[in-house]
């Protein structure tokens, strides 16, 4: 897969890709990474790729010229250009399984009040935010973009299992994790745990995953299809939460 990042800060990008996983798919060649510089792209001798709004106000927008004449140059067929914005859809789990599938993706790096209208319209096929709150610009949601969408390309990270056992890849949350020493300043791991009982185990992170859902993100288990003994299980751990008091919202 390719990940093409058009950008006024381009060292950003490539610093980026040195480290973890991301070095090491470039490496193994599952993964490309350029990074444009939108600046090479610019008309005029101070390579200014930002003009003020018409009709006034505060802030500069990129202008249209470098922006299409950057991802023209850059876009390869099957290719999707993305915005990164406030505006977008919200990235979620669905999103990065559905993207991964590209052959690449070509990300427009926001700055400043953002991109003209015409790039928007013309140039872009999805934009994408990655929350409801604004950056000083779009490279970090990109990076952002890039890490979740290549989780889910085949290879990339080694053990595929902990990529299909992630928080909301199963529509919960992830149940607690644990490591040695079984125990550390006298708190313990839990004995089903390093019972070697795998059925057991497998029983017990379901149940802790719904736990962990409960109480911290309970919309996600109203769109799940649970089964009676997980139903039953819900439903006592919101009698349990109501007589502690511990829980204080969502609970029917």
């Amino acid at each position: 897969m390719r990940f093409c990042l058009v950008t006024i800060f381009p060292s950003l990008v490539r610093e980026f890709a040195k480290y973890g996983l991301i070095k090491r798919a470039v490496e193994d060649g599952r993964l490309e990474i350029s990074a444009v510089d939108l600046r090479d792209f610019a008309h005029d001798r101070h390579r200014a790729v930002d003009d003020a709004p018409f009709g006034g106000g505060g802030g500069m927008v990129l202008r249209p010229e470098p922006l299409f004449e950057a991802v023209e140059a850059s876009k390869r067929e099957g290719e999707k250009v993305v915005l990164l914005s406030p505006q977008g859809a919200l990235l979620n789990h669905a999103k990065a399984v559905e993207l991964a599938r590209l052959p690449g993706i070509v990300a427009i790096c926001g700055r400043y009040e953002g991109v003209d209208e015409r790039v928007r319209k013309a140039l872009v096929d999805e934009e994408i935010s990655i929350g409801d709150y604004v950056l000083m610009g779009g490279e970090l949601p990109a990076l952002v973009l890039m890490e979740a969408v290549l989780r889910h390309v085949c290879g990339v990270v080694g053990n595929s299992s902990s990529v299909e056992q992630d928080s909301f890849a199963t529509g919960l949350l992830d149940f607690p994790q644990f490591t040695r020493p079984a125990e550390y300043r006298g708190l313990r791991v839990p004995d089903v745990l390093v019972s070697g009982n795998h059925e057991e185990v497998a029983r017990w992170r379901r149940r802790e995953a719904l736990r962990q859902t409960l109480v911290k993100r309970p919309d996600l288990l109203e769109k799940l299809d649970l089964c009676d003994e997980e139903k039953e299980f819900v439903s006592a751990l919101k009698n349990e939460m109501r007589r502690s008091k511990s829980y204080t919202g969502g609970l029917q």
